[in-house]
């Protein structure tokens, strides 16, 4: 047994405790937390550490397959730029890609990552995945432009969700984008996640090339998917919506969604969102390392808050994104939006990561029972608390 104080713990469903005691099996599993009342006195027997306790970091939001592309593609080249580079450089040297995604993994544990929402595109991770210290939740990706690629993509990913669940790694089946999946596949998709109850997710609004290819057919989107991917773009007739009112009229509206990025979503899409979902199941992944090096743009962060969204967090790919660490997001947003509360981030990194990834009952929170991770958070301004760019994460168990 190890009891552990500090400064604060942040349990993930109440007020931080002063000086409080977490008290934890070996293992991690959570005993108790006591609430000393009073000035912290040395105790025998008792760990303490200047700084801020919170439970293991949820990724909901990440791409282990393109880890190898770290640094290989330039910042701010816009999404089809960037898209355009993914798709020339990702098979390149295929003998460095499965020891990236073991580097990559391992640094995500020791950057206090419990639990992963991990994007695939094939069993490259599998082996990873299957010996990693982190839970993950395997996003299967289906994608294909064209109606007559439906079928032969959403059977490869079949086959991919197979595999992972073969080796007892949850995972489902979703769409890569709302403007690389036909009506057929996004058809097919839909069909299965019914069936199966399964939690969604999908790249939303991650540029403002997508709003423009929903609206009026044109833009970077579709001179990437005509010139760049040499895709036969005639079947495509504008939506005439945003691209958010498109996918989710073609998802079912009682599966759990994980819209992330979100960087051009406005208000008007937040009330389209509220017209057609539960907000319980709807979830908004924020990336913001990602949209900074892709677009330079950071979402509406204080829009979601203020309409009361479920958010969470991801760190996207080292393909766009200098290290895999939710801290990293996290520092960014507070000092891109210094009112938002500590204590709500915390939430939103922790809690509020393992409902949208449906695993509550072991992670997000410090509660008897759960085995969540424990990380210090250093590095506080205690007197506004807030993080710094000083502050840094230390796992502890």
């Amino acid at each position: 047994m190890r009891k552990i104080a500090s400064s604060y713990i942040f349990a993930g469903d109440q007020p931080p405790i002063k000086n409080g005691i977490l008290v934890c099996e070996d293992d991690g599993t959570i005993i108790d937390i006591i609430d000393k009342k009073e000035t912290f006195r040395e105790e025998a027997g008792v760990e303490f550490y200047s700084g801020i306790l919170v439970p293991g970091f949820i990724n909901t939001h990440c791409h282990l397959e393109l880890s190898h592309l770290k640094g290989k593609i330039n910042e701010h080249l816009g999404i089809a730029g960037f898209i355009g580079k993914i798709n020339t450089l990702r098979n390149e040297e295929p003998e460095n890609i499965n020891r990236s995604i073991q580097v990559a993994d391992k640094k995500m544990w020791a950057a206090g990552i419990s639990a992963v929402g991990d994007i695939s595109n094939s069993v490259l991770s599998l082996e990873t995945k299957r010996q990693s210290k982190i839970y993950y939740h395997t996003f299967v990706e289906a994608f294909g432009f064209h109606p007559s690629r439906a079928e032969r993509a959403f059977n490869h990913a079949k086959k991919v969700s197979a595999e992972f669940r073969e080796n007892h790694i949850p995972a489902s089946i979703v769409p890569h984008s709302p403007y690389s999946v036909s009506e057929p596949l996004f058809k097919a998709i839909s069909e299965n996640a019914s069936d199966e109850k399964s939690i969604l997710c999908i790249h939303n609004q991650e540029s403002k090339g997508e709003a423009e290819f929903f609206l009026t057919g044109k833009g970077p989107i579709a001179d990437h998917l005509q010139f760049n991917l040499g895709l036969d773009t005639s079947h495509w007739r504008p939506a005439g919506q945003t691209s958010l009112s498109f996918v989710i009229s073609k998802l079912p509206a009682e599966n759990p969604l994980i819209l992330v990025h979100n960087t051009f979503t406005q208000k008007t899409d937040i009330e389209t969102l509220k017209k057609k979902r539960l907000p319980e199941n709807t979830f908004l992944a924020l990336c913001p390392n990602s949209n900074l090096y892709i677009e330079d743009q950071l979402p509406p962060v204080n829009l979601f808050k203020d309409e009361g969204f479920n958010i969470c967090f991801g760190t996207d790919s080292l393909a766009s994104n200098h290290q895999l660490s939710v801290l990293s997001e996290l520092i960014t947003v507070q000092l891109n939006f210094p009112d938002i509360e500590l204590m709500k981030l915390f939430t939103w990194a922790t809690l509020n990561g393992a409902k949208a990834l449906k695993i509550e009952k072991t992670f997000g929170s410090f509660e008897p029972g759960k085995k969540p991770g424990v990380n210090l958070i250093s590095g506080i301004d205690f007197e506004r608390m807030k993080l710094t760019e000083r502050s840094k994460v230390k796992r502890l168990i």
